[in-house]
């Protein structure tokens, strides 16, 4: 994918060019590819005048980036203690089989991205996937693939 420098000055530009608005920033072009291309951040280096690595620390600080190209549509399975005493190691072993990737991978054809977190902070109602900001609670194997059919639909 290629990025276009005045779509990217035009982020910049939509917070007035002003440094602190770098969180923002990141976020309408993560928006806009799906993550932030290393060509972005140069963009962003130059035209705010701030080193690109202090921009790859923010990206990387935050788990909502991604520097690598995302699939369209993210799903994240909890591996945090709660999830996990629930049943989480078995509900990422089906996604992955599914999906046909590890956790960290997007397939092939770019459309999902599979990722793990320690936890999402609603233990009661684990384990928890989250699918495109959809939570899903009290998740098992059996419903990995009716998770996997609602998303897909969104395509057609």
């Amino acid at each position: 994918m290629e990025v276009e420098e005045l779509k990217i000055k035009s982020c910049i530009n939509k917070y007035n060019f002003e440094k602190k608005a770098l969180i923002s920033i990141l976020q309408d072009i993560q928006e806009e590819y799906n993550y932030l291309p290393q060509e972005a951040l140069n963009i962003v280096s130059k035209t705010l005048g701030i080193p690109l690595i202090d921009i790859v620390g923010a990206a990387t600080f935050y788990r909502a980036f991604s520097l690598e190209p995302r699939g369209k549509h993210l799903v994240t399975v909890c591996v945090g203690t709660a999830c996990h005493v629930r049943g989480a190691p078995n509900i990422l072993a089906e996604f992955e089989k599914k999906l046909n990737i590890k956790a960290g991978e997007t397939t092939d054809d770019g459309q999902f991205s599979l990722e793990t977190v320690a936890c999402l902070g609603c233990c009661a109602i684990g384990p928890v996937v989250i699918a495109d900001s959809n939570y899903y609670a009290q998740t098992s194997v059996r419903k990995v693939d009716a998770i996997l059919k609602k998303h897909r639909k969104k395509e057609k």
